[in-house]
């Protein structure tokens, strides 16, 4: 009867051991008042007003030069926007969505005649055997970091954060900035 307690008390304390594994965590640093992505550059900042807390490397829109037009373009958008929900339950580990399109994107694509698109998120899960490294953008305009870096992100980021997303060419940037 010893045995039996000794055995059942490891495999309880296995599958208790396994639910501590969530993709949950909790953070109680500094606020992320904004995020910033470069697409030249391939990173996003996660900035407590001018101080970096966080960077990682990103992809980007299977097409990633230029501010996303219509839907099914590729691109990833440029231009200031704001977080504003959240997917616990995203096929990509966990997301969190840009509020693209925003007035301006809508009044684009309705001059092209076309459809702006949108669900534009910050995810995770990069397809199996693909690494993160500035060379294989792979979304259809989304910001994709690994799973545990979302898992980070998905903690540190709330909800109406402000995000900015710079655009690879410098000339664009001063477009995109409004100068």
């Amino acid at each position: 009867m010893t045995k039996f307690r000794i055995i059942a008390v490891v495999l309880a304390a296995t599958l208790l051991s396994a639910c501590g594994s969530s993709k949950f965590r909790t953070y109680n640093g500094p606020e992320v008042t904004q995020v910033v992505v470069d697409k030249g550059q391939r990173r996003m900042f996660l900035m407590h007003h001018n101080r970096v807390l966080k960077q990682y490397p990103v992809q980007l829109g299977f097409a990633p030069s230029g501010h996303k037009m219509v839907e099914g373009d590729g691109r990833t958008p440029e231009g200031h926007y704001v977080i504003d929900r959240r997917n616990p339950n995203s096929k990509f580990h966990l997301s969190i969505g840009i509020d693209y399109p925003n007035q301006r994107d809508m009044a684009l694509a309705e001059a092209l005649g076309k459809s702006p698109g949108g669900d534009i998120f910050i995810h995770g899960g990069p397809p199996r055997g693909t690494k993160i490294d500035g060379k294989s953008d792979w979304t259809w305009g989304c910001i994709a970091i690994t799973d545990k870096q979302m898992e980070q992100v998905y903690a540190m980021v709330k909800n109406g954060t402000p995000i900015y997303i710079a655009p690879a060419d410098l000339r664009q940037r001063a477009r995109v900035q409004g100068r």
